[in-house]
């Protein structure tokens, strides 16, 4: 039987949904990307105040837990390790006269730092 006709089946959450400005930024990277870079990869390693942080980094391979995201500029890559940490998570781009970064929505953090560079979940 077919999971789509399957009325029982939930649909499993996006991992992360990239607004348009995060995506015209990754698309961005993607422009200047060194040659042997496949995409853009999203990972919480563990550092900060409050524990994790997020790195948005060049990738050059596709790593087997890694989930894919397709743009239109390139695959957007989300660290395997990561991903519980992110689900159902939003990304963008800001920019404003004295800073520019990703900020991220995130529905599993439970703190993050005074300075927002890092969270706890």
């Amino acid at each position: 039987m077919d999971m789509a006709s399957n009325p029982s089946t939930r649909a499993r959450p996006a991992a992360l949904t990239l607004t348009p400005d995060a995506l015209a930024r990754v698309a961005a990277l993607m422009a200047k990307a060194p040659e042997d870079a496949i995409g853009v990869k999203l990972s919480t390693p563990r550092r900060g105040c409050s524990g994790l942080a997020y790195s948005v980094d060049y990738v050059g391979e596709a790593k087997p837990f890694d989930e894919r995201i397709e743009t239109p500029h390139g695959p957007f890559f989300i660290d395997g390790a990561s991903i519980l940490y992110l689900i159902g998570s939003v990304m963008d781009w800001k920019e404003d006269d004295f800073a520019a970064g990703f900020v991220f929505e995130n529905p599993n953090a439970k703190g993050q730092c005074g300075c927002g560079e890092s969270f706890t979940v």
